[in-house]
């Protein structure tokens, strides 16, 4: 067996602890990786997905306000108090209390809740759901890659033969945590680059190794790790974007903040991975979710602190390192809970589950209807589903990183309608897809102000000046408008002379205009 033979398996299949990359070959197809490397080139976007292991209670993260009396009758035994709870302005929804990060970014418009998120037929199991969300499959069905796998085997062809390339010397994916996982599994091989654990990352780049075994076993452990590490094409690029960085601020001292750490100082390194996941686990709460005396306290409070905490530092951190507009957050669990609670404080494996998103560039808000809890509800009863977790899945492939059709379809296997997700911080190039139904601005040039004319047909409506390369110059405006035609001033005082775009977004589609500041 060839000596990349070997390390590529030896990848798979052995538990060795630090930093190994395991890849595999892909199919050629230019056209989806020049698009996203232009998209890359001028924005950089990232996605940083946080897995809730375990099943995270939905219930008692995002509470329906207008059905907390049913609540206290079919979970009395975790029901929150009703003045614990962090209202939300514009939705009949309380956060848990130790959500209050989370509550003030929502006033900032940047956090966005999507409710009772899931698939049919749920399956109950965590390994097997677990798998379902990281493939993009069907209950009844087994994929063995995951679907940011697909993504990243479509956009970055020939990978790894010919990788690092000029144009991408960085992994493709990050993540952190035991092994591999299916999330990042390409249709030949891995596409991540995983460290076990945060101490990998910081032995890597201070070239130290945990310890081994003073054994015949510890010293074939530590022949294997200098054979991985002698192989690893992006040890050098990683441990140099992260020496770039030194005055990040200051992370709880949790293992999630500590992951989160260094996703932060990665890409204000200049990494242009695009994806990074991290963990918390523990949501596994059959027991013990609240304390008796004080359902405000327990397990789950613990868990929701630590990851309400760990967001608000590295959305902080992002801000100070100046990285802020380049990333988007989401989280995902691989099921919700049980309406009713049980016997032993705690709640058993449910089904549907609310996602939130974090950045700038969001609309904000909640979107979907609260789930509906009555009285009657018996153990055996689940909360409905209102989306499909893949179509959370094609929004950010489409909204966020710019992926066409067909990269859709290679990626989550079929289409899937799209939510309005992403704001007028979207810089993907500009799609002319008629949503607003040939849109003017006259005059044009402009000196001073312009009339912008369009039609809407879907709500609400952001307009966002762009320079040609994709920056984000200004937010023009974002609301609701009635549909139909409407008109809106456009004031280009203070912008230099040149050419600008104006773009257009409802959430769901894009178009662009050509803007001449005279």
């Amino acid at each position: 067996m060839k000596r990349r033979e070997f390390l590529r398996h030896a990848c798979h299949t052995m538990a060795v602890p630090g930093l190994m990359s395991t890849i595999g070959l892909n199919q050629v197809n230019g056209q989806s990786l020049q698009r996203f490397l232009q998209l890359a080139a001028e924005t950089d976007r990232v996605l940083v997905m946080i897995f809730l292991e375990g099943g995270n209670d939905g219930l008692n993260t995002v509470v329906p306000l207008n059905h907390l009396s049913e609540l206290n009758s079919v979970r009395p035994h975790v029901i929150l108090p009703d003045n614990s709870l962090h209202e939300l302005a514009g939705a009949e929804v309380g956060l848990h209390p130790a959500l209050d990060g989370l509550a003030s970014l929502y006033k900032e418009n940047r956090l966005q809740i999507i409710q009772s998120v899931g698939y049919e037929n749920q399956n109950y199991s965590h390994f097997r759901s677990t798998d379902i969300w990281m493939s993009g499959s069907d209950s009844t069905e087994v994929i063995p890659s995951g679907w940011s796998g697909r993504f990243l085997d479509q956009t970055f062809p020939g990978y790894p033969e010919v990788y690092p390339t000029d144009t991408m010397k960085d992994p493709l994916s990050v993540e952190i945590g035991f092994g591999s996982s299916l999330l990042f599994q390409g249709p030949n091989a891995s596409m991540s680059m995983t460290m076990s654990n945060p101490e990998s990352f910081y032995n890597l780049i201070e070239n130290r190794d945990d310890p081994a075994p003073d054994t015949p076993a510890g010293d074939r452990l530590q022949y294997v790790r200098l054979i991985a590490r002698q192989s690893q094409q992006y040890g050098e690029v990683v441990k140099s974007a992260a020496e770039k960085v030194n005055n990040q601020l200051a992370y709880p001292e949790t293992d999630l903040a500590n992951q989160l750490k260094i996703v932060s100082r990665l890409i204000a390194g200049g990494l242009k991975t695009p994806m990074y996941m991290v963990r918390l686990g523990g949501f596994d709460t059959h027991d013990a979710q609240v304390e008796d005396g004080d359902h405000t306290t327990g397990e789950h409070a613990t868990l929701l602190k630590t990851l309400n905490d760990a967001i608000m530092a590295f959305m902080a951190d992002m801000e100070h390192l100046q990285i802020a507009d380049r990333v988007l957050g989401m989280t995902f669990s691989e099921f919700g809970r049980r309406i009713v609670s049980n016997a032993s404080l705690g709640t058993d494996h449910g089904s549907a589950a609310p996602m939130f998103f974090f950045g700038n560039h969001l609309n904000g808000g909640v979107l979907g209807q609260n789930p509906n809890i009555h009285t009657g509800q018996t153990y055996e009863d689940n909360l409905e589903m209102q989306y499909d977790y893949r179509q959370l899945y094609a929004s950010v492939l489409d909204q966020w990183f710019g992926a066409d059709s067909s990269v859709l379809n290679a990626t989550l296997y079929r289409g899937y309608d799209t939510l309005p997700i992403i704001s007028d911080g979207v810089l993907n190039a500009p799609q002319t897809s008629g949503s607003f139904a040939e849109p003017l601005l006259f005059p044009n040039p402009v000196k001073e102000y312009a009339t912008l004319s369009f039609s809407v047909r879907h709500n609400p409506v952001s307009v966002s000046m762009m320079s040609i390369d994709g920056r984000l110059i200004r937010k023009m405006h974002r609301g609701s408008f009635p549909l139909g035609t409407n008109r809106l001033s456009i004031d280009v005082r203070g912008l230099r002379t040149g050419q600008y775009l104006l773009v257009m977004t409802d959430g769901r589609n894009k178009q662009a205009l050509n803007l001449i500041k005279s």
